[in-house]
């Protein structure tokens, strides 16, 4: 079934699936599993010095000949350096997070990219519009990492009516079911990060994914609120730790120095216990780790059979 969307064909992708830019996980191998699947892959800039992004930027090319993005961390202090490495490269979809990247929509513009900024709310969605972006995405409360207050449900229909760009679903969507929902809500697409980390092709540690595989419903929690940037994490000692110290009333100063390297350490050295283990609250929906081709076509397969199951109700009227 033909689940092509206009924003499809502006991006050059088979199916409307876009991976997450995830620091640390969104590497090349991912990036270009999922555009080589048909989805759009993207490598995460994060808090890289610029040599490290354009290193994976090639090494992406040389796995893949399908379009791909870099997402443009814009609290990186190298984040002026990683811009010029992107125009460089010519890389064809920059996504952005962590900020507004107005400043920097011009250099994108000038060799034809595509900006795609992650909004958590309908006024920064429409100032996006304003300053030029080609679409957002619509990032729920349900996704893992950094997040906002407003679930994808709710969020998703109210930014599609306020705004003419292409919208695209992220958070709470792993499924063919959830991407349908999405579709149906007004959404062109959807963003998925925690099903992909658990794909063959993530190269986080062994024990992140299995983390994920083995989590339940209520394993996925949100810390740092008395920041005011909350994270959503997988509970387990570093989360103990620090949510006590939240409630004894720590600084936001110690908080953040608390937090300071965690995700590394629990993707590339596998410390699932003292590590930031970030993943949305699908992680109880993880069961398998599968190459990134059999993730895309179970869930454009399920997406069709439900469409199709769907399809059989019209007509039916309630007795």
């Amino acid at each position: 079934m033909n689940f092509q969307t206009p924003l499809c064909q502006q991006l050059n992708i088979r199916v409307p699936i876009l991976q997450g830019g995830m620091a640390w996980v969104a590497t090349a191998s991912l990036a270009a599993a999922v555009s080589n699947a048909g989805g759009l892959g993207i490598v995460a800039a994060g808090n890289a010095p610029a040599q490290v992004v354009e290193a994976e930027i090639i090494r992406t090319r040389s796995l893949t000949d399908k379009p791909f993005g870099v997402n443009v961390m814009l609290l990186s202090p190298f984040v002026n350096e990683v811009v010029e490495v992107v125009c460089r490269q010519q890389v064809p979809v920059i996504t952005t997070g962590a900020g507004n990247p107005g400043k920097f929509m011009e250099l994108f513009k000038s060799y034809g990219a595509s900006v795609i900024p992650v909004v958590p709310s309908v006024a920064l969605a429409k100032r996006m519009e304003k300053q030029g972006a080609d679409a957002v995405i619509v990032e729920g409360t349900e996704a893992g990492g950094h997040v906002g207050e407003l679930t994808t449900m709710a969020l998703v229909p109210q930014v599609v009516r306020a705004v003419k760009i292409p919208v695209i679903a992220a958070g709470g969507i792993a499924d063919g079911n959830s991407l349908l929902a999405a579709l149906a809500l007004g959404a062109q697409a959807v963003q998925m990060g925690t099903r992909f980390v658990c794909s063959v092709e993530c190269e986080a540690h062994h024990a992140y994914k299995e983390m994920l595989v083995k989590a339940g419903d209520r394993d996925a929690i949100v810390t740092a609120r008395s920041t005011g940037h909350p994270v959503r994490v997988l509970k387990n000692k570093f989360t103990r730790d620090l949510l006590r110290m939240e409630k004894e009333g720590i600084s936001q100063e110690e908080i953040e120095k608390m937090g300071t390297g965690r995700l590394r350490i629990a993707v590339q050295d596998g410390d699932i216990e003292n590590g930031s283990v970030m993943a949305g609250q699908i992680a109880g929906m993880m069961q398998d780790i599968l190459p990134c081709a059999d993730i895309i076509h179970q869930i454009m397969e399920d997406a069709g059979r439900q469409l199709e199951m769907l399809n059989q109700l019209k007509g039916v009227t309630a007795p």
